[in-house]
């Protein structure tokens, strides 16, 4: 995998009400205060709700190129189906977990006994982490937050492998198992498309990895974006791990559907496995609002096909337009999801803080992702004319520095 260079889920914001001048629009406007406390809780950012609390009324809606969504589905007419059966999803309960996970496998085609629901991607990991992590486990990073942070909380030796920046982020599976032996690591996990680089093993690949780690007592295969891959026809491993004895494939609807609200995520595995979550999770630990989006999917499926498509071709078209950018260097993504590094001088706190104050444009900074720096943005794919204003605001903070570089070198010679 290569950079595209440049030659050719983040949130922050409390609105004080200060009035400042536009000098673009000639013009007051209300500028908005970066409160930089909002990402220094924990290593994920804050919520959706926080940011629009904190923001307020400010006229404009925010763009949202931090939290991985498909902008494409559901449709209009099944976000009105969903309004128009608000009142009952609100007042009765679900159906049980065994309902709800029937029709899924239905509509997977797979078998109920191999699956496991739950409440979002990050409510397995914690089982998982108490059922079956029980000494050490390896695992690549940059990744997914929770990955290492869960097992650290629990007193687990986490052994993690870099991945190189001079290789693309690109994981070498020959390398990370002779990481994992040399370690003696127990469990090993990859996540195939990576976060936050959205980097992609071949199929053949991974299975090729489970069979090499048979002895471990557990593989966990991270697939929460597989949806959005185009490399391939068949990039999941969820069939081959079902007849494994110690595989795991992790999903999650909410990424993949662009409902990350309704926490909904499962795993695939073989039924001894499957069946011991499914006992250990709550009775009713689903939603009723889950329970309908389940049972809508069997006759929305050309609609998310096509979904797909269209993020796929957002996608080229947004990884074109930000290398346009000299200051950006792309990294290639099958994922719905883009790595940017931002060039030397160029501080990713700084652009944050601007684009959310200056255009209500909100992005994820991995400063605080192991294995990563503030140079690092991680940008969710959005349609063309999301993308124009995001490229319009981080032109308009490269000439806001290059103006304060002037003026600096000027302030110098007058001195």
């Amino acid at each position: 995998m290569l950079p595209v260079n440049g030659s050719s889920s983040g949130y922050v914001c409390a609105c004080d009400g200060t009035v400042g001048w536009d000098e673009r629009t000639g013009s007051e406007s209300v500028r908005h205060s970066v409160d930089a406390g909002l990402f220094q809780q924990n290593a994920h950012s804050p919520s959706y709700f926080e940011l629009a609390r904190r923001m307020g009324d400010h006229g404009r809606p925010l763009v949202d190129f931090c939290i991985p969504c498909n902008p494409y589905f559901p449709t209009p007419a099944m976000f009105d189906t969903l309004a128009n059966n608000l009142e009952m999803v609100l007042k009765f309960y679900p159906s049980d977990t065994d309902t709800i996970a029937g029709q899924l496998a239905r509509v997977l085609g797979l078998n109920p006994a191999t699956i496991a629901m739950s409440n979002g991607s990050t409510e397995l990991i914690t089982w998982m982490d108490h059922l079956w992590f029980h000494d050490s486990v390896a695992i690549p990073i940059p990744t997914f937050g929770r990955w290492t942070d869960q097992p650290m909380e629990t007193g687990k030796r986490v052994d993690m492998f870099p991945l190189r920046e001079s290789d693309c982020f690109q994981l070498n599976i020959d390398e990370y198992i002779k990481f994992i032996r040399a370690r003696g690591s127990r469990v090993a996990v990859l996540c195939n498309p990576n976060n936050p680089d959205g980097g992609y093993l071949p199929r053949r690949e991974v299975v090729r990895f489970m069979d090499e780690l048979s002895d471990l007592d557990l593989v966990v295969v991270d697939e929460s974006f597989i949806d959005f891959v185009e490399a391939e026809r068949d990039p999941s491993v969820a069939t081959d791990a079902a007849i494994r004895p110690n595989v795991v494939v992790l999903k999650s609807l909410g990424k993949n559907f662009g409902l990350h609200g309704i926490r909904f995520g499962y795993l695939i595995a073989n039924p001894g496995l499957a069946g011991k979550m499914r006992r250990t999770l709550p009775k009713w630990n689903l939603n009723s609002l889950a329970e309908m989006v389940v049972f809508m999917l069997q006759e929305h499926g050309a609609e998310y096909r096509e979904s797909l498509r269209l993020l796929a071709q957002d996608r080229y078209i947004m990884g074109q337009t930000l290398a346009s950018l000299p200051e950006l260097t792309v990294y290639s993504s099958q994922a719905n999801f883009l790595l940017v590094k931002l060039a030397e001088g160029v501080d990713g706190t700084d652009l944050r803080d601007y684009l959310i104050d200056q255009h209500q444009v909100f992005i994820r900074e991995c400063g605080n992702k192991l294995g990563m720096s503030n140079k690092f943005l991680r940008l969710v794919v959005r349609p063309q004319q999301d993308v124009a204003r995001l490229a319009e605001g981080i032109h308009g903070y490269l000439h806001s520095q290059w103006d304060d570089e002037l003026a600096r070198r000027r302030a110098g010679r007058i001195a």
